[in-house]
Parts: structure tokens; sequence; C-alpha cells
């Protein structure tokens, strides 16, 4: 078989952060009966939902593993060999997208990596489903748009919800006035997030780990933390220059569903954000505690976050609800605790209370909408009654793996059920909220009521906020909030008009040779 050396695949590299493309000629146009060859990179956590999932779509044979550590890697290329499955195995991403035996790719890597590998893999040749957020940040997000255009390239972003049946059904029963005007758009993230630990000294990277390669675009700079999967693995999603917080992990998926029924398809003309990590000290940067307000033209979408428990004796989560509600507790439940804590932690819903820890809520004029997983919404009346007509209406889903190899094969961006201008809308909204926190200040609650005051959607969600803060015995007069002003954005320019602060983490800074280009 023959290679580009890595020495040549480098120069490429160099070439195109000067605005040139990479010179690569080597698309398959998949047939309807030939084989789809994959490649899968990073594979630890969320990647290993990639490969089950396509290895079960008939003509896709997974051929390649990639994973920068190399215990992942063998234990991945083991458990295909297991089977009788051969794989080849890459610890360097440009080392598999040299190889002209792969059609696609899929990616679960930390996120900081996920738009060069979009960008990389379009100017190779081949598609790719790339892992939500679709960016580290609102400009590459943008570049990946643009290579996926140029080349022509098939690129689902992993927002499964945008392979529900239920809930698209749902959405253009809304958009098409089913309950009258939405008045707000809401997305929850209430989910348990403890503390990573305090910031230490400098760790030492645990043998088999390339820690050049796993930085990648990001400054290469040792670990300083050492939590529960140790200095490296998974607690990125708390550090900027790795991760985008709750707000961009688990978040992202509500902000996509909410946006999708609002119809928006550019990012906010405004927004704020009230927030803090908050309820103890760690290593960790990003807000566990978070409101996110866009002031979009059709209606505004709030999204709130929080990783604290219900109160400081539990680890079970809030639920919201719009309207009253009283839980039912059910007497033909052995483990009715049990379940019921698990229900909490979890986000999910019992038929006897229908709140949610994890979802959205459209308010409209004449009732409400409510997705509390990825595959089912619901419809209920302002008093909090389910619709009859509507119940069990809107549910189902296709599977999202296999949305992507069909338009593989149609060559039909048009089969896509989330490409990759809608991840990068959604990811890009996420981007929005955590920069307006990033450049915030400090506030007491008091001058922070005073500033949201005027908002009756803001000041209600930040008065909940403080009374869920007081139940974590947190004292935001000993560790005040943070709030920025209400930021203006030109969605056309995708540039914010009137904060160079903000504007100045719009975009990333690269680490040569892992540069997502100016021109893709």
């Amino acid at each position: 078989m023959t290679m580009i050396t890595r020495r040549d695949f480098l120069k490429h590299s160099m070439v195109v952060t000067a605005g040139a493309s990479l010179p690569w000629t080597w698309a398959r146009a998949a047939g309807a009966n030939d084989t789809i060859r994959a490649g899968v990179i990073g594979f630890g956590s969320r990647g290993q939902a990639h490969i089950d999932g396509l290895r079960k779509i008939p003509g896709v044979k997974i051929v390649a593993l990639c994973d920068v550590d190399a215990k992942v890697l063998a234990k991945g290329v083991a458990a295909f060999e297991k089977r009788g499955e051969k794989v080849t195995a890459y610890k360097d991403p440009r080392k598999m997208l040299e190889d002209k035996e792969i059609d696609v790719i899929s990616t679960a890597t930390p996120n900081h990596w996920h738009a060069l590998l979009t960008v990389w893999a379009c100017q190779a040749g081949k598609d790719i489903y790339v892992e939500k957020p679709a960016s580290h940040c609102i400009w590459e997000g943008r570049q990946a748009v643009k290579a996926a255009a140029k080349y022509k390239r098939i690129v689902q972003v992993g927002s499964q919800s945008r392979s529900s049946q239920g809930i698209r059904q749902a959405v253009d029963f809304i958009r098409k006035g089913g309950l009258g005007k939405i008045k707000v758009a809401r997305g929850l993230c209430y989910k348990r997030r403890k503390s990573i630990g305090e910031l230490v000294g400098e760790q030492q990277i645990p043998e088999g780990i390339d820690y050049d390669l796993w930085s990648g675009p990001a400054p290469l700079v040792p670990p300083r933390r050492n939590g529960k999967f140790g200095p490296v693995h998974y607690d990125w999603h708390w550090l900027w220059l790795y991760g985008n917080g709750d707000l961009g992990n688990q978040g992202v998926h509500q902000v996509d569903i909410a946006r999708w029924f609002l119809g928006e398809k550019t990012l906010a003309p405004q927004v704020m954000c009230i927030g803090g990590r908050l309820g103890y000290e760690d290593a960790g940067e990003t807000p566990n505690t978070q409101i996110m307000m866009l002031d979009y033209t059709t209606a505004p979408l709030i999204f709130e976050v929080r990783g604290l428990a219900s109160a400081a004796d539990t680890d079970a989560m809030d639920k919201y609800w719009p309207v009253k509600f009283t839980p039912v507790a059910k007497d033909d439940s052995k483990n009715k605790k049990a379940a019921a804590d698990m229900r909490n932690v979890t986000g999910g819903r019992s038929a006897s209370d229908p709140r949610s820890s994890i979802g959205v809520i459209i308010h409209c004029e004449n009732g409400f909408v409510s997705v509390p997983s990825y595959t089912q919404a619901d419809i209920f009346d302002n008093d909090g009654k389910e619709i009859p007509e509507y119940k069990g209406k809107f549910k189902g889903a296709s599977d999202h793996f296999e949305n992507f190899i069909k338009a593989v094969r149609s060559r039909k961006t048009s089969d896509l059920n989330a490409p990759i201008l809608e991840g990068h809308l959604s990811a890009g909204l996420c981007h929005q909220g955590n920069i307006a926190y990033r450049v915030g200040k400090k506030a007491s609650q008091a001058e922070i009521c005073d500033q949201v005051k005027s908002n009756a959607v803001v000041s209600e969600a930040f008065g909940r906020m403080c009374e869920h803060l007081k139940a974590n015995g947190v004292d935001l007069a000993k560790t005040p909030a943070t709030i920025s002003a209400w930021l203006k954005f030109d969605p056309k320019k995708e540039q914010f008009t009137d904060c160079d602060a903000a504007n100045a983490l719009v975009k990333n800074k690269y680490r040569a040779p892992f540069v997502v280009p100016e021109k893709v």
C-alpha cells in the first residue's frame, strides 16, 4: 500500500497553515453496495459508542483505530482480534488520514481536536462523523463548515437528537403554530459534577500516553491536576484549554434542540451570562453553576447549568417544571427510594414525575413542550396536564450513525440529520455564553438582582439559582457569582461588536503543526 510519509504530511500541514489546501485526491465515491471502510479516532470513552454504532451497520467495516493512549489502543485492537476482525492501529491521527484504504472517519477526541480533525479529514477526501460539540471555539467551527463545502464532504455532528423522529415531528408541530407563539425556549443541565481535586504541582504523564499528540492544537503545558480520572483524561472538560464546561458538554445537546424549535439559523445577536464555580475550590475553571441568556428575535433562549446537588446532604439533583407539581409516590416499587435517587441523578423521569433535570422546555402561548430525552417530546397545557390527543405521538428515533452512512452513500448533505452547519451554530451558542462568562465581573447578589430585574425570565432563573446555592451552603456574599453585560454580536461576521475582550476569545491560538488553517 502506497503511503504518504510523515514528513510529506507535515509539509502539507505547513502549506495549509499558510493558506493553501492539501493536494489529496483520495476520495472514493462509495456506491450503494460498496463496503464503507471506517477509522475511529479517540475511543477511550464516548468513542466506544462510535465503534458499536458503526459495526452494526450492514456494509460498514471498521478497518483502523487511533488513540494517543497506548493502553486504550491495545485494548481496542484486542477486542477486534478476539472477534476475528483485523484493524490497523495508529497513534497519530495524521497517519490514519494518510491511509487511502479508509473512506470515513469517526472521532470522539477531546473538544479541542474536533474542528481540526474535521478540516483535515475533509482535505484528505474523507467523510467524518465528529462528536459534539463541533468546535472548541466559534471561529474554527465556521472553518469546518467551509471545509465541508469546499471539498464536498459529508460531515455529521454527534447531536443524535436530530435523528429523533418524535422530536422532529414536535418541532414541525410547534413551528407551524400548534401551541401558538413560542415565548421562551429553556434548556436544562442539572448534572452532578463533584470537585476534581485541588490544583497540584506538575504531574507525570501516565505511561503510554503521547501527551504532545493529546495536547495537539492546545499549548503544551503539563497537567497540574490528578483527580478520579488521573492527570489527563476526562477532567479536561472543566479546563478552558481543552473543554467547554457542561454548557458545551451535555448542554450543547439541549441548546441544539431549543434552537431547532426556534428555527434560528444564526448565532444569537445578544448574549449575557451569570455563573461561577461554586461550592468547592478545585483545579477546574469552567462554571458549575451557570445561566446563559440568548436574545433571539423569535424568542429568548435560556440555559441553566447546575453541577451541585439539590442540597448539601444528597447527590440527588434539582428538577425543573414550569408549573407547581407534587410528586406521587408509588407503593408497588420495592426499591422506591433507590429508583427515585437514580432518576434524580440521571435526569430521567418516571410516569408519576414529569419533571426533568436534563431536558428542554418550549414555553408557548397555549401550553408547552417538554423534551426529557433524545427521542421523545411531550405536549402539555398551561396547567401542566398532558394533552390527551398528543400523548405518545411524538416518540421514536432512527439511528444517527446509519443516517451518516446513508448520506455517505447518497453524497447528499441534505440527507444528513445533523450537518456540520447545525453543529457549528449550536456549539457556537455555547461558546457565546462561555465567552460572556469569561469577560464578566464578580458582583454581589443584590447587584446581580438589580442588573437583571428588567428581564423577567433571567430574574426568575437567578432567584431559583440563589435558592439552589443556599441549599448547598454557598454564601454568595463570601463567594460572589460572575455576571456579564449584554454583549452584542454580529451573526453575519460572527464577531462581537462592542467587546474586544470577547472577540479575543472567538478564535483559539494554535500550536504548530496542529493549526486550523485560515484558508481551508
